[in-house]
C-alpha cells in the first residue's frame, strides 16, 4: 500500500459518503502519538462555499493548491490540540529540568510530528477504502482556523483533498536505499 498510494489531484464529481469517511477516521484513531495523547482532529468539509473560501483565502495564492481545492468535493483539515504532544504537566516537566512543559528537545515541534503521522494514516486508510488523497502544504494556518472557527487550543497542521480518483498517477523516480540510509 505504501508503494502504491500516490497523490491524487483529480477526483470524480462526488462526495465521499459519511460512513466511508468515518471508517477512515476510525483507522486514524490508532495512529501513534506522544503518550497516546491522540491530539489530531479531522475537520471534514464538503460545503463548496467553504472549500472555495479555503482556496481563495488560505493557500497564499498558490495557484496549484487553489486549482486542486476548487476541483475537490471533499477536504480534510487536520488540526491538533496544542501543548500535549511532547509535553508533561508543567510541574512534572519542571521537576525533570524542562521548562514550558515540553520534555523533548523538539519542544512544540513534536505536535507537528504527531499530526504528520495522523495525516499519513488518514491517507493510507483512505487509499485502502478506494479514496485518493493529496496533502497540501502551502497553507495559511490562522486563516484556515478563522474560516472553520476552530477552538483556540487547536492549530491547523495541513489540508488534505480527497475523493474517488479520476486519474491514476504514477510514482516518480525514487532514490536508492544507499542514498537514504546510513548504517553504523
Amino acid at each position: 500500500m505504501i508503494k502504491e498510494r500516490r497523490s491524487v489531484r483529480k477526483y470524480k464529481d462526488e462526495i465521499v459518503d459519511k460512513k466511508t469517511v468515518e471508517d477512515i477516521i476510525e483507522d486514524c484513531r490508532f495512529a501513534p502519538s506522544w503518550g497516546n495523547t491522540q491530539t489530531a482532529r479531522y475537520n471534514i468539509i464538503t460545503d463548496p462555499k467553504i472549500i472555495n473560501e479555503l482556496a481563495e483565502k488560505c493557500v497564499s495564492g498558490f495557484v496549484y493548491n487553489m486549482k486542486t481545492l476548487k476541483h475537490a468535493k471533499n477536504v480534510a483539515v487536520i488540526s491538533f490540540v496544542k501543548g500535549k504532544s511532547g509535553a508533561f504537566e508543567k510541574d512534572k516537566a519542571a521537576a525533570l529540568g524542562f521548562k514550558d512543559g515540553y520534555v523533548t528537545s523538539k519542544g512544540s515541534a513534536w505536535e507537528v510530528f504527531d499530526s504528520g503521522i495522523a495525516t499519513q494514516t488518514f491517507c493510507l486508510s483512505a487509499y485502502d477504502h478506494g479514496v485518493g488523497t493529496c496533502i497540501l502544504g502551502v497553507i495559511e494556518d490562522e486563516n484556515i482556523k478563522k474560516v472553520l472557527s476552530l477552538p483556540d487550543e487547536e492549530t491547523v497542521a495541513v489540508i488534505v483533498t480527497f475523493g474517488y480518483p479520476d486519474e491514476t498517477p504514477q510514482a516518480p523516480p525514487r532514490k536508492e536505499v544507499a542514498e537514504l540510509a546510513r548504517f553504523y
